[in-house]
């Protein structure tokens, strides 16, 4: 039978939004309203059954937040046994002189059969259930989803800087992010509830045990005193009915609180509980092989059960030959090939033998070829093709390949990152191990191997797997080795993202704008050279703005290229056309925007700096420069501790050299000319340097 289905016939047989409400009313009635003996069995039995079924459920469930609903429904079930144990009380202290049929055939038969009609091995049998279910289970099921609801709160924000640091390396894309924030709530959530929810159970066991002292006292008085029954007959009609009321009510809260403990203590495997317990049982044959031995030992030993021990050793000796022979199976290799005894006669040399200089490569380490083995589950290639993917979609171009191979030049864990054959980034990862970054508000120290984020020079530790939730917990933000290289990959990128758009990238940008605007483009082809074309969208990724409007770029360039070819000229002219995409792209920018300005005096000594001087360049004093950066960087400085942007406004003919001047000592100083602000919007000057 298909559950889903049936479940969603009955949603469509209520009246929408009226489940909770007939499910509570539901259950006041059973508390109120007297219910027939026959009743009370199919609820009963119903009660079993929904047990086993959220048993069954628990088990099947590759993860807690598969059964995210889980707290609710062992809420539920607590309130339904709870009702049921008011009715039944109702009915047995009512009816029970007439006999263990009066309270329902379902009572009837776990007090008859199941303990033999034996209420002093009743209530021991019931004793037992309460203790194991109250002091065992409930309250283990109870500690752990404690330490986890801790757990899961005080690792979020290490877990949501992952998170962020996955999305910023091109790994994930929003909605990905969104969906793994979302779990990352819901996870924390899932444990809180659960830690609630086992309070209710253990409400539920210490309810059952009161309930039954009162049904005994109460029937026996009433039993007596109202029906006339004699002393034994009542002990032990009405001792029966409650044992076997207090089974029935027992066995459901019994494994319920099992699946509670199922769920909470569920490993991050994203597998079934049964796939997890023999992966991890039987997947070594030595411990079986000695369990065999022992219980051999123990068979031959004269007055012992030697049949069970033997062949209980028999079976396990068994199964530890089976899978040795099946890893040694596993273990075999392919026959070598056969060598041929002649030489071989080297091959002409020819073309093919001249190596040309990669684009983009990566070198490697032995030790960490498995991060890019896709038969030892290495994830590097699909993280450096995210990271193309993300800067393709946002600067405009595809972002070429990246050359993979090992050297053995490099030290085991070291990997190098070259571009047109120069290295322009190293670092060392160890890919068994994750790095936890000090993002500056840790609580605590790991234990690892010491060292420096290799992207941002921040302070970090190697630690094994094992500590990744610890090491959350204490603030950190944690990532594997392939992230690592994967990030620093990015950051290079975007800061070269410049020098990757040559004329073979540029014709296929025109190619792809001329499926939409074919007359365009065959204008560009007149009148713009393709080189010319080439350096002015290098200047524009120089500064990091996307070539992805190409239309309106090429639309600048032909009003502007029939009165002059001057390349700077054109990108002040392509700049301004973009000025609305361009402060999109600044983060952060209120609709007012917040910018600073330079002196009139000290713009007056810059724009005369550049006459004579060569092209582009400004002719200033050492110290005048030096000046102008301390002051910039105070503003920026405190405009970043503010969460908001440095924009610098200045002439147009002076932005480009003092976007150059400042482009390294303050990446984060975004400089613009007058024209690039649209008229639409404010300015707001908070600062003058002088």
């Amino acid at each position: 039978m298909d559950w889903r289905s049936f479940g969603e016939q009955i949603k469509m047989a209520l009246p929408q939004g009226m489940g909770t409400p007939v499910l509570v009313v539901a259950l006041l009635a059973m508390m109120i309203l007297p219910l027939p003996p026959l009743m009370l069995d199919i609820l009963f039995t119903f009660n079993i059954a929904l047990s086993l079924m959220v048993l069954m459920v628990t088990v099947y469930a590759k993860k807690p937040l598969d059964f995210a609903v889980f707290p609710t429904i062992l809420l539920v079930t607590t309130l339904l046994r709870l009702a049921l144990n008011i009715a039944s009380t109702r009915v047995i202290l009512l009816e029970g002189h007439n006999g263990g049929a009066s309270a329902g055939h379902v009572i009837e038969a776990f007090g008859e059969f199941v303990i033999g009609g034996n209420y002093a091995v009743g209530l021991v049998v019931f004793a037992i259930l309460v203790v194991i279910n109250f002091v065992v289970v409930t309250k283990g099921a109870g500690r752990v989803a404690e330490v986890s609801a801790r757990f899961a709160l005080d690792s979020m924000p290490g877990k949501q800087m992952a998170i962020d640091a996955d999305l910023n390396a091109g790994l994930i894309s929003q909605d990905q992010a969104q969906a793994r924030r979302r779990e990352v709530a819901a996870e924390s959530e899932f444990y809180g509830s659960m830690d609630g929810a086992s309070k209710f159970v253990r409400g539920d066991a210490i309810a059952g045990i009161i309930i039954l002292f009162i049904n005994i006292i109460g029937g026996f008085i009433i039993g007596m005193a109202q029906h006339g029954l004699p002393f034994g007959q009542s002990v032990q009609t009405y001792t029966l009915l409650t044992i076997g009321d207090g089974l029935v009510a027992q066995i459901p809260a019994l494994l319920l609180s099992v699946a509670a403990a199922l769920m909470v203590t569920r490993s991050g495997d994203d597998r079934v509980i049964s796939d997890q317990m023999g992966d991890q049982l039987l997947s070594n044959p030595r411990p079986l092989a000695i369990s065999a031995g022992i219980m051999t030992l123990l068979g031959i030993i004269p007055g012992m059960p030697n049949m069970a021990f033997l062949t209980l050793a028999a079976v396990t000796g068994g199964g530890a030959w089976f899978l040795m022979k099946r890893q040694k199976t596993a273990a075999q290799v392919e026959p070598e090939a056969v060598v041929s005894d002649e030489p071989e006669r080297p091959p002409e040399l020819g073309w093919d033998d001249v190596q040309q200089v990669d684009v983009l490569g990566l070198e490697i380490g032995y030790r960490l070829i498995p991060m890019v083995d896709t038969a030892q589950d290495g994830q590097l290639l699909e993280r450096i093709k995210g990271v193309r993917r993300k800067l393709s979609q946002e600067f405009g171009f595809l972002i070429p390949s990246v050359h993979i191979r090992d050297n053995l030049e490099l030290s085991a864990n070291q990997y190098r990152i070259s571009m047109m054959g120069v290295t322009l980034g190293t670092g060392e990862v160890y890919h068994d191990r994750d790095l936890a970054i000090n993002s500056g508000q840790v609580y605590g120290q790991l234990n690892g191997v010491a060292t420096k984020d290799p992207t941002f020079g921040l302070d970090a530790v190697w630690i094994s797997k094992q500590d990744r939730d610890q090491a959350q917990t204490l603030g950190y933000t944690v990532v594997d080795s392939g992230t690592v290289i994967a990030t620093h990959l990015s950051q290079i990128l975007q800061d070269n993202i410049d020098e990757l758009l040559g004329l073979e990238e540029v014709q296929h940008i025109l190619d792809r704008v001329k499926l939409s605007a074919e007359k365009l483009v065959e204008e560009v082809n007149k009148e713009v050279p393709i080189a010319l074309l080439v350096q002015i969208l290098q200047n524009l990724l120089r500064e990091r703005i996307p070539v992805r409007d190409m239309r309106t770029i090429l639309e600048a360039l032909l009003e502007k290229v029939g009165q002059t070819k001057d390349i700077a000229q054109l990108t002040m002219h392509v700049r301004t056309a973009l000025g609305k995409f361009i402060l999109q792209t600044i983060p952060g920018v209120d609709e007012v925007v917040e910018v600073m300005t330079l002196d009139p005096s000290l713009e007056q000594i810059l724009l005369k700096s550049m006459q004579g001087a060569p092209e582009g360049q400004l002719a200033i004093e050492p110290s005048l420069a030096e000046r102008m950066s301390q002051l910039l960087s105070e503003q920026v400085q405190r405009r970043d501790m503010e969460g908001k942007p440095s924009i610098l406004l200045v002439n147009p003919f002076i932005r480009a050299p003092l976007a150059r001047l400042f482009r390294y000592s303050l990446p984060a100083l975004y400089v613009l000319s007058y024209s690039e602000i649209p008229e639409s919007r404010q300015i707001n000057v908070f600062a003058a340097i002088g």
